[in-house]
Protein backbone atom coordinates (compact mmCIF):
# COMPACT_ATOMS: atom_id res chain seq x y z
CA UNK A 1 0.00 0.00 0.00
CA UNK A 2 1.80 3.78 -0.98
CA UNK A 3 1.85 6.23 1.48
CA UNK A 4 -0.84 8.10 -0.50
CA UNK A 5 -3.29 5.58 -0.09
CA UNK A 6 -2.19 5.48 3.81
CA UNK A 7 -2.64 9.14 4.37
CA UNK A 8 -5.98 9.15 2.59
CA UNK A 9 -7.38 6.13 4.81
CA UNK A 10 -5.63 7.95 8.34
CA UNK A 11 -7.65 11.18 7.13
CA UNK A 12 -10.84 9.15 6.71
CA UNK A 13 -10.90 7.80 9.88
CA UNK A 14 -10.00 10.70 11.53
CA UNK A 15 -12.72 12.30 9.73
CA UNK A 16 -14.96 9.51 10.94
CA UNK A 17 -13.85 9.92 14.21
CA UNK A 18 -14.84 13.26 14.84
CA UNK A 19 -18.11 12.95 13.42
CA UNK A 20 -18.96 10.00 15.79
CA UNK A 21 -17.47 12.12 18.79
CA UNK A 22 -20.60 13.83 18.60
CA UNK A 23 -22.84 11.12 18.99
CA UNK A 24 -21.25 9.90 21.62
CA UNK A 25 -21.32 13.28 23.47
CA UNK A 26 -24.75 14.31 22.03
CA UNK A 27 -26.10 13.54 25.60
CA UNK A 28 -24.14 16.12 28.02
CA UNK A 29 -24.28 18.46 25.31
CA UNK A 30 -28.50 18.59 25.00
CA UNK A 31 -28.49 20.93 27.84
CA UNK A 32 -26.85 24.36 26.66
CA UNK A 33 -26.19 26.75 29.53
CA UNK A 34 -28.25 30.41 29.62
CA UNK A 35 -25.02 32.32 29.16
CA UNK A 36 -24.06 30.24 26.36
CA UNK A 37 -28.06 30.35 24.26
CA UNK A 38 -27.27 34.11 24.75
CA UNK A 39 -24.26 33.53 23.05
CA UNK A 40 -25.57 31.19 20.35
CA UNK A 41 -28.36 33.54 19.27
CA UNK A 42 -26.62 35.84 18.57
CA UNK A 43 -24.19 34.13 16.16
CA UNK A 44 -26.80 33.98 12.88
CA UNK A 45 -27.68 38.14 13.26
CA UNK A 46 -23.47 38.75 13.34
CA UNK A 47 -22.89 36.20 10.32
CA UNK A 48 -25.93 37.97 8.10
CA UNK A 49 -24.64 41.51 8.76
CA UNK A 50 -20.84 40.52 7.92
CA UNK A 51 -22.17 39.25 4.41
CA UNK A 52 -24.68 41.66 3.96
CA UNK A 53 -23.01 45.31 5.34
CA UNK A 54 -19.63 44.70 2.96
CA UNK A 55 -22.11 44.30 -0.15
CA UNK A 56 -24.27 47.41 0.69
CA UNK A 57 -21.05 49.84 1.03
CA UNK A 58 -18.32 48.29 -0.37
CA UNK A 59 -19.96 46.67 -3.86
CA UNK A 60 -17.15 47.47 -6.45
CA UNK A 61 -14.34 47.16 -3.56
CA UNK A 62 -14.21 51.20 -2.74
CA UNK A 63 -17.03 52.99 -0.35
CA UNK A 64 -19.61 53.82 -2.50
CA UNK A 65 -22.25 56.40 -0.71
CA UNK A 66 -24.04 57.31 -3.66
CA UNK A 67 -25.09 54.17 -4.87
CA UNK A 68 -28.74 52.90 -5.11
CA UNK A 69 -28.26 49.13 -3.39
CA UNK A 70 -26.85 51.03 -0.11
CA UNK A 71 -30.14 52.84 -0.25
CA UNK A 72 -32.74 50.04 -0.80
CA UNK A 73 -30.90 48.04 2.43
CA UNK A 74 -31.50 50.58 4.13
CA UNK A 75 -35.41 51.50 3.19
CA UNK A 76 -35.82 47.27 3.67
CA UNK A 77 -34.07 47.35 6.95
CA UNK A 78 -36.44 49.91 8.27
CA UNK A 79 -39.38 47.72 6.73
CA UNK A 80 -38.10 44.23 7.97
CA UNK A 81 -37.44 46.14 12.06
CA UNK A 82 -40.80 47.54 12.15
CA UNK A 83 -43.18 44.69 10.25
CA UNK A 84 -40.98 41.65 11.03
CA UNK A 85 -42.47 40.01 7.69
CA UNK A 86 -39.23 38.56 5.37
CA UNK A 87 -41.91 38.36 2.27
CA UNK A 88 -42.81 41.93 2.27
CA UNK A 89 -38.88 43.10 3.33
CA UNK A 90 -37.66 41.60 -0.15
CA UNK A 91 -40.71 42.94 -2.00
CA UNK A 92 -40.52 46.70 -0.84
CA UNK A 93 -36.63 46.55 -0.92
CA UNK A 94 -36.68 45.34 -4.34
CA UNK A 95 -39.21 47.71 -5.64
CA UNK A 96 -36.68 50.71 -3.72
CA UNK A 97 -33.85 49.40 -5.79
CA UNK A 98 -35.75 48.86 -9.00
CA UNK A 99 -37.24 52.53 -8.82
CA UNK A 100 -33.92 53.90 -7.57
CA UNK A 101 -32.06 52.24 -10.51
CA UNK A 102 -34.50 53.29 -13.37
CA UNK A 103 -33.84 56.72 -11.80
CA UNK A 104 -30.16 56.94 -11.50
Amino acid sequence: MSRAWVTILLAAAGTYAMRASFLVFAKRMATVPPFAQRVLRQIPPAALASLAIPALLRPAGHIDLTQARLYAGIVAAVVAWRTKSTTLTLVVGMAVLLVLQALG
